[in-house]
């Protein structure tokens, strides 16, 4: 004896009402041959619906067994019920469910592209079977352009996808014209006759007088069952025995996956589209975000980079020593540590270029009725070179050693001593008064830049060391003793080498050292803690729109629910449907994070112009701000994708 290709034994189905249940289905036996074509009746309510959904496997029993094909139904989880649908059933449905944005062709390869088939593939069989139903001329139609006979063919054809062994159509002729329903139940008549196994649910006697068999149905049992004469003929011609065309399911997983893939960027896109301003308004905060962390480490890492810039010019293998343990050192005896002997001793050093101690003091400068406060430095011969690129003459000559040895009273004057003093004419060669001395001046400074441009009032003077502690200050201690360390000497061995002479020679350290390689360290670290405190202040709009994503994610959830339903009826497990909207979120973060990166790379173009900093725009910044708009679009997309993959089919189905 033949196994029946439909098998349920006492099977009920319960539905919670309150804080009781209600039996819809009260231990139904049934036995449905394969090939052949049997209406289930009833009135509304009675149960058919319910029962049509057991046997598509869109909704569970709650007691009894269902086995299809031989295969127990009741332990399989949501992926090998998605399965049986996919190889086994074909849904006619009376409102068609279709996708409204889908033309009829792509409407009809939803299935397929669950069961992996090659889009070339997929399009081929649509085409056919649509022109077999007399739609060849219909295929970029959408549902909305289509009459309702034509969309109910459409649905027939994507029920034929896959094979449809068996054909599940629930009133199939409800909501058509007379006419058109004819046309409907011919082509039924027509799969029955090409071996498909037609299952018709309806109310109406007259589409149940075209089966073979009618099961009638009345409060959740079955009444009657017995074989009927087609209408229209005394008996049914006796059809040979056939085998419908039932397509091959490809032999890997990958190809389901890519396809699956491919439908939820291509149902991304489309949701994105249609809801314009709805998808401008979820990207806001993520565009806000990540264009203010781009411009805040744009704007940073120009800061830095102009301000080590500067540094650098000053030379990094500088090294400055200062009397006193540190900065905050009063006692007097420190204030006096360094002396020409510690000079002496580190111009012998090997690994020492060049040694310029440093002795200042403020003074009056007078040139005729002209005066002003200055800065004076004692400086040695070598400072230009021990000082780098930061500043150089722009007139006249640096004073030479002998100049230092004579304590001869010249001087270099600075840019805005030379304006303020000299407005009209060339100071060099012209002698000023430095407090109560007369100095001629020899050279001028260029206009200081950068860190070294200090107040645009300072008026700066440089002469011999010797002639400032002898004629100005009468002393022979230094305020400071700057070291060059020779090419290849790395500052922090130098530094180590100097403290270990000057607090042998002192026997004591009674001294501090700074170099411009340890300045450098401490400002990247202090910018870099500022940028990471203002990025992450920035990052917290980012936060708000991963908030915008869900809650818009959520609410297309909402709005889809009937879609999720249907692609859940044609077979897609919940990990496509999890796959798909996950996806739709991480395009929207990639969307967000594009023009945000974007807007936030113009405007660090744009600031700079007005506010006179610099940028630097790190690609690595950029790339990384993306992904991380991504990956919030993402992480935030995870629950509206687990709440949509969790949807029962047939619950999603009934939802309007």
């Amino acid at each position: 004896m033949t196994m029946p290709l439909l098998t349920l034994r006492g099977v009920e189905r319960r539905y919670p009402a309150g804080d009781t249940e209600v039996t819809v289905l009260k231990g139904v036996d049934l036995d449905i041959e394969a090939g052949s074509m049997v209406a289930i009746v009833g009135p509304s309510g009675s149960g058919k619906s319910t029962l049509m959904n057991i046997l598509g496997c869109l909704d569970r029993p709650s007691a009894g067994t269902y086995q299809v094909a031989g295969e127990a139904t009741g332990e399989l989880d949501s992926d090998a019920l998605a399965r049986l649908r996919r190889e086994h059933f074909g849904f006619i449905f009376q409102s068609y469910n279709l996708i409204a944005h889908l033309p009829a062709s792509a409407n009809v390869e939803v299935p397929a592209i669950y069961s992996g088939r090659a889009p070339a593939h997929r399009h081929a069989r649509a085409m056919e079977l649509l022109t077999r139903l007399g739609l060849g001329e219909r295929l970029q139609h959408r549902p909305g352009q289509l009459s309702g006979g034509q969309q109910q063919r459409v649905s027939i054809a994507r029920a034929l996808m896959n094979g449809g062994q068996i054909i599940l159509a629930d009133e199939p002729t409800g909501a058509l014209d007379s006419h058109s329903g004819k046309e409907v139940m011919a082509i039924l008549h027509e799969l029955h006759q090409a071996g498909h196994t037609v299952i018709l649910v309806t109310h109406d006697m007259q589409v149940a007088a075209h089966a073979q068999r009618i099961i009638e149905i009345s409060d959740g049992c079955i009444t009657a069952d017995h074989a009927n004469v087609p209408a229209g003929s005394a008996a049914e011609p006796a059809r040979q025995a056939q085998t419908p065309r039932v397509e091959p399911s490809p032999s890997a997983g990958l190809r389901a996956w890519w396809g699956s893939f491919l439908e939820a960027l291509r149902m991304a896109w489309i949701s994105m589209v249609t809801h314009r301003l709805r998808t401008a308004l979820t990207m806001l905060g993520l565009v806000i975000g990540i264009s203010s962390v781009v411009t805040i480490l744009a704007l940073g890492a120009g800061a830095r980079a102009a301000i080590i810039g500067q540094i650098s010019q000053l030379g990094t293998a500088t090294i400055n020593i200062y009397p006193g343990i540190n900065f905050g050192d009063t006692n007097p005896a420190h204030m006096r540590a360094l002396k020409p002997m510690d000079v002496r001793l580190l111009q012998r050093q090997p690994f020492v270029d060049f040694v310029s101690p440093e002795v200042g003091t403020s003074s009056l400068l007078r040139y005729r009725d002209r005066k002003g406060t200055a800065q004076v430095d004692g400086v040695d011969a070598n400072y230009l070179r021990i000082i780098g690129s930061a500043v150089h003459l722009s007139d006249g000559i640096w004073f030479r050693k002998d100049a230092v040895t004579h304590m001869a009273q010249v001087a270099i004057i600075g840019y805005h001593a030379a304006a303020e003093l000299f407005p009209h004419v060339n100071p060099i060669g012209k002698i000023i008064m430095v407090g109560s001395m007369p100095a001629t001046i020899i050279g001028v400074m260029a206009k200081p830049s950068g860190l070294l441009a200090g107040n645009s009032k300072t008026l700066s003077v440089w002469m011999p060391y010797t002639t400032v502690a002898s004629h100005l200050v009468g002393h022979d201690w230094f305020d400071t003793i700057t070291v060059r360390a020779r090419k290849g000497m790395s500052s922090k061995e130098a530094v180590k080498r100097i403290t270990q002479l000057l607090t042998r020679r002192h026997r004591s350290k009674d001294f501090h050292i700074q170099n411009l390689s340890s300045i450098v360290k401490t400002i990247n670290k202090v910018t870099g803690a500022i940028e990471l405190l203002l990025a992450l202040i920035a990052a917290i709009s980012l936060v708000v729109g991963g908030i915008g994503v869900m809650n818009i994610m959520l609410v297309s959830v909402t709005e889809r629910t009937k879609e999720i339903g249907l692609r859940k009826a044609l077979g897609a497990p919940p990990g496509a449907i999890r796959r798909q909207f996950l996806i739709e979120a991480a395009i929207l973060g990639l969307s967000g994070g594009i023009l945000g990166a974007a807007l936030g790379i113009g405007a660090a173009l744009l600031l700079p112009g007005l506010i006179g900093s610099s940028i630097v725009v790190s690609p690595v910044a950029v790339a990384l701000s993306i992904v991380v708009a991504v990956a919030i679009g993402f992480v935030f997309g995870v629950y509206p994708a687990a709440r949509a993959a969790r949807l029962a089919p047939i619950d999603a189905l009934r939802t309007e």
